[in-house]
């Protein structure tokens, strides 16, 4: 008999963990879902935000927010194999950044001594670009060279924001004849 009575608390025992066990499993779940819904909120919140701005300097640190969620975006594109959707993601985004730069470049503001946007979209652009890097690593060969050119081109983008905030040393560069 005490067998029979250790045997079925034994169950019981193991029961409660398999119990506990699966809800463990559902509130991550849950709380995945939580973080990828505000995701998608933040993402078009911020995409609502640049569209209805008109002013480059805000337009640019709305842009610097909304890089690192267009690169999730695209990341998960190509988790769910769609390689052509997350392309035309960071297709959309360097669109973005070009319009942005130029923006910023038309309002004649010394970026050196009003680096507000300028500042912003250079540090995101940064941080996009290493985020960019390491999502190229994981596509197959074959792909990489169309996520290359969009990652060169914003590149390109950071490079112009750079010597918009420190002139002075891209005047050294062209007076030493240096990169």
């Amino acid at each position: 008999m005490a067998r029979l009575a250790n045997h079925g608390s034994r169950f019981a025992g193991n029961l409660l963990v398999m119990t506990s066990v699966v809800i463990m499993i559902g509130v991550a779940l849950c709380a995945c879902m939580a973080v990828m819904a505000a995701e998608q909120e933040g993402r078009a919140k911020y995409e609502a935000q640049y569209q209805l701005e008109h002013d480059p300097v805000a337009r640019a640190k709305i842009l610097a927010k909304l890089g690192r969620f267009e690169v999730d975006q695209a990341r998960s594109d190509l988790k769910a194999d769609k390689e052509e959707q997350s392309l035309a993601d960071l297709e959309h985004y360097r669109d973005q950044v070009e319009t942005a730069v130029q923006a910023l470049s038309a309002t004649g503001v010394n970026a050196e001594q009003h680096p507000s946007g300028f500042k912003e979209l250079q540090i995101s652009l940064r941080e996009t670009l290493r985020h960019i890097d390491e999502l190229i690593i994981q596509l197959p060969l074959d792909k990489r060279p169309w996520f290359q050119a969009v990652r060169s081109d914003l590149a390109k983008s950071q490079n112009s924001l750079i010597e918009a905030l420190f002139p002075t040393l891209g005047d050294k560069r062209a007076k030493r004849g240096g990169p």
